[in-house]
């Protein structure tokens, strides 16, 4: 056998199609970012947008699972909610939120997880040295690009207030953003420690 022939033996291998461990690990995450969500929600502000479990939840799916899953995963939660399933913050499901003042925060998660997971993916291949922080900054980077921009959007269209009133409201929910990308970067490393073959994103395609 060649020396050639060798390495691609030792290589993990390469997956064109999901399987079931891929839809699972998506269906899983899911439920988990509903579960997390049912949590008993904060109303901040003068339109009660409230601070949940959400962003957490989004976060963590994403840096464990990656670009294409945490998305996937992030958007089968988003779908389902506004099929009517009550599992948005304070038990609210259905089209009808789109029309509120949280609609720019949903409707930014899926965008948030793909932002989030790509970099995490080559964070993931590329160091193993402080790996909590730079999960972190995957995580911030999601929140900062998707989350608080469309969220801000969001309340200005449905809220009726001026974008710089809104991005005021706003900052009242960037300090538990940051205890909670922490928090999904301290759980996601512990996770790869676990499962290192998931770090290594070998069930994604």
């Amino acid at each position: 056998m060649t020396h050639h022939s060798l390495e691609t033996s030792r290589r993990p291998p390469h997956h064109t199609a999901w399987g079931a461990r891929d839809l699972g690990l998506v269906s899983v995450f899911a439920a988990l970012l509903a579960a997390l969500t049912l949590v008993p929600a904060i109303p901040v502000g003068p339109l009660g947008v409230p601070i949940t479990l959400q962003t957490l939840a989004v976060s963590l799916v994403a840096l464990c699972l990656g670009s294409l899953r945490g998305t996937v995963s992030v958007l089968l939660y988003v779908v389902v909610g506004l099929a009517g399933v009550p599992i948005f913050a304070r038990f609210s499901g259905g089209l009808g939120v789109l029309a509120g003042p949280t609609a720019g925060y949903l409707l930014a998660f899926p965008l948030a997880a793909l932002i989030a997971g790509a970099l995490a993916t080559v964070i993931l291949r590329r160091t193993r040295r402080a790996r909590v922080l730079w999960l972190f900054a995957a995580a911030m980077a999601g929140s900062i690009l998707a989350t608080h921009p469309l969220g801000i959007l969001g309340m200005s269209i449905n809220g009726h207030l001026p974008l710089g009133q809104a991005a005021l409201v706003d900052l009242a929910y960037w300090p538990g953003d940051l205890v909670k990308n922490l928090v999904a970067a301290l759980v996601a490393a512990t996770v790869f420690k676990a499962f290192p073959r998931l770090a290594r994103r070998e069930f994604t395609a």
